[in-house]
């Protein structure tokens, strides 16, 4: 894969004072500066700070034009790192979705690897579900919905339209991005994996979120655009449910999401496997179909679940009669630890003081 998201990047000692434009109409990247991203983050002060993780720390920000932007910006350079920045600049340079967290541009010169995006002023998902802003409960079911075909569109858009075909490997509630509007946005494409036309799967180290792995990646390495689908279904439980993909029980017994609602779904209890917040405000017939679309994602068998092609167009259409398709998942017992984990933290106090600070 050609890394030909670095034929534009200034030299430390020479870096223009404002952004220049990338020429190639294929990549219509900006080129900041680290002078500019400096000013903009307030020299990535920590009360800029609205997100860290493994890779490093995400800063909001402002540019001389007045546009708010998130940087990403990678904690130690090693080949790994520099990797995984290449990786990211050259998929988000190749992909165009409403579904998917634009880039506005990057900037590569010395130990500095920064990621420019736009910036997202809802914040994650994991922050409504589980985060500061859970208990505002900001999140009804038609949004909840919404959200989850969002991030469906984009995914399909990932598997089937973008060439070539795109393997996200770390979908997961903190992944998914809020916009003014509330329109999902998926995000982070560091683990990503192109996948060329005519290969079905791949052999891989094992990247991603312990509890959104599918059993086939996460015993034996095996990738394929079904991960992202079993994966997909995990948060689609998590959306609807409120819960954590899995759950620490008494004694230290782990459990996951999928052992937990499957009695519910045999018993024909759905409604019960709504987050209580939602204080009984669903269609239960959504409820049902959306329930039945996850369990047919989150399937042992790659073979047995839907594209997601399908995903959407049965989101979007329920397939509440559609008995044929559910097929009971066996218990599983995946007792791992997290592989790698990036929860994008809450920081809405943190950007009001910054925005404040910067007037």
């Amino acid at each position: 894969m050609p890394w030909n998201c670095f034929c534009c990047v200034a030299e430390e000692d020479q870096e223009p004072a404002q952004t220049r434009v990338h020429k190639n109409r294929d990549y219509p990247w900006e080129i900041y500066s680290l002078k500019e991203l400096l000013h903009a983050t307030n020299s990535f002060h920590d009360d800029n700070k609205i997100g860290e993780g493994g890779f490093g720390s995400v800063y909001w920000g402002r540019t001389s034009k007045g546009v708010e932007i998130a940087v990403k910006r990678l904690k130690t350079m090693s080949p790994k790192a520099e990797m995984e920045f290449a990786v990211e600049v050259e998929i988000l340079g190749r992909v165009r979705h409403r579904n998917l967290l634009g880039l506005r541009g990057f900037y590569a010169g010395g130990d500095e690897r920064l990621i420019v995006y736009d910036f997202m002023p809802n914040h994650s998902l994991i922050t409504h579900l589980h985060g500061k802003l859970a208990a505002d409960c900001l999140l009804d079911f038609p949004r909840r919905l919404s959200i989850a075909i969002g991030s469906a569109e984009g995914l399909s858009y990932l598997h089937h339209e973008a060439s070539p075909h795109i393997i996200h490997r770390d979908i997961k509630a903190s992944n998914v991005l809020l916009d003014t509007e509330f329109e999902a946005k998926v995000a982070d494409f560091g683990f990503a994996k192109l996948i060329p036309d005519g290969v079905t799967h791949l052999t891989t180290r094992v990247k991603g979120t312990i509890g959104y792995l599918a059993p086939e990646y996460a015993m034996w390495g095996k990738v394929s655009e079904s991960c992202d689908v079993y994966s997909f279904g995990i948060l689609l439980l998590e959306i609807i449910s409120g819960k954590k993909p899995i759950e620490k029980l008494p004694g230290g017994v782990k459990r996951d999401i999928v052992q937990w609602v499957t009695p519910y779904v045999q018993k024909g209890a759905f409604n019960q496997i709504v987050d209580p917040r939602l204080k009984g405000k669903f269609d239960k017939e959504q409820v049902k179909s959306t329930v039945l679309v996850a369990m047919k994602c989150t399937d042992n068998s790659p073979d047995n679940r839907p594209t997601m092609i399908e995903v959407v167009d049965w989101l979007k259409g329920g397939i509440g009669r559609r008995k044929k398709e559910f097929r009971k998942v066996e218990d599983t017992e995946d007792d791992q630890d997290e592989v790698h984990g990036v929860e994008l933290s809450d920081a809405r106090e943190n950007i009001t003081r910054a925005r404040s600070q910067r007037r």
